[in-house]
Order: structure tokens, then sequence, then C-alpha cells
């Protein structure tokens, strides 16, 4: 079962990684369609991972099973921008 503390994990590896890939495409260390590529994958699992992490809260604050939360698909994570 995943629980909040393996959803931060996962965050604090995604925003290293993220933090790492616009450093090298600052230095022009690699391929940039690729590193944007792989920027834009982080930047939307980073987003799924909030999600995630805000539905299991409101559940446990309302006193819901938090395992129920879902990731949710990309389109509609990152639809909340729009």
């Amino acid at each position: 079962m995943t629980t909040d503390q393996d959803i931060l994990s996962t965050i604090s590896s995604l925003v290293a990684e993220e933090k790492s890939l616009r450093e090298r495409r600052e230095r022009g260390d690699a391929d940039p369609e690729t590193e944007l590529a792989r920027l834009n994958e982080v930047e939307t699992s980073l987003d799924q991972c909030w999600d995630l992490l805000r539905q299991r809260r409101a559940k446990a604050e309302f006193g819901e099973d938090p395992g129920e939360a879902q990731v949710r698909p990309a389109s509609e994570v990152e639809g909340y921008l729009s």
C-alpha cells in the first residue's frame, strides 16, 4: 500500500531529477529534445504525485480511506491550469 511518505519520497526524487535536467539543459550537456521530453514527463509526474497526495489528505481529513485515492490521468491533472 502506498503511503503519504512514499509519495513524498517520489516527489523528492522527481524534484532532484527536474533540477538536474534543468542544469544539464542550461549547460548544454545533453540533447535538448531528449532533455525537454524527459523534463515534461517529470513535471507531469510531479503534478500527478501532488494531486494524489492532496486526494489522500482530503480523504483522511473527512474520515475516508486514503488508500482509495488513485493517480488521475495526466490529461485530467494537467487540465487544472486551463
